[in-house]
């Protein structure tokens, strides 16, 4: 008990930070279902990006992989929601935008083919 009384402020720390996160998590469960895809989505575009720039091209299967394990580890509730299917048809509209990216932004281009 006098461990407590110690060390109080480590306790309220840690009360706050589990209080943010729960509170993060409970905004993003309470998005609609179309504004979490829309999200969802638009973080693909970062990933496929980057997925490219680390493997380069002629590596699909690869880069599918990497993405995807990405994906669970940055949304592990919705991975266990989402089908393998449905998320490679997301990856794929994805790597569509990249593309067209690719081929009108010049910055772009530059970013993946840099390294």
């Amino acid at each position: 008990m006098n461990w407590l009384f110690e060390n109080w402020y480590i306790l309220l720390g840690i009360t706050a930070v589990l209080g943010a996160a729960i509170w993060a998590v409970y905004k993003f469960l309470g998005l609609p279902t179309k504004e979490q895809v829309t999200k969802i989505k638009e973080w693909l575009l970062l990933a496929v990006t980057e997925a490219e720039t680390q493997l380069g091209g002629g590596t699909g299967q690869i880069k599918l992989r990497y993405v995807y394990d990405m994906f669970i580890s940055k949304f592990p509730i919705t991975a266990k929601l989402v089908s393998f299917e449905l998320f490679s048809l997301w990856v794929d509209d994805a790597l569509r935008q990249m593309k067209i990216l690719l081929e009108t932004n010049e910055a772009v281009m530059k970013l993946v083919k840099s390294e």
